[in-house]
């Protein structure tokens, strides 16, 4: 009893094309951009009531000035990297914020 197999020696494969366009990434970038100019503006709000605390001694309590005086450097460094965040975010999704 012998076996016989046949085996195509030329096999046609279609050309394959991927589809990338996937509807709901653009709801994500817009959900993205939206939390990030969100955390943008409450930052650069603490920045401001940070700065005018210190510079403006008779405008902020002294509960106020000495949590500016004590937070005014990590409300700098949040601003720096919100902001280095959505510069990579806009150059990665191509996203414009409309500012």
């Amino acid at each position: 009893m012998t076996l016989t197999t046949r085996i195509p020696l030329d096999v046609d494969i279609p050309d394959i094309q991927p589809d990338f366009s996937a509807p709901f990434f653009q709801g994500f970038q817009v959900i993205a951009s939206y939390i990030l100019a969100g955390a943008m503006l409450v930052v650069l709000i603490m920045l401001i009531i940070a700065g005018a605390a210190l510079a403006f001694r008779g405008l902020a309590s002294d509960r106020v000035r000495t949590w500016a005086g004590e937070n005014i450097l990590w409300i700098f460094i949040a601003a720096a990297v919100l902001g280095a965040a959505s510069g990579l975010f806009a150059w990665f999704v191509n996203f414009d914020f409309g500012f």
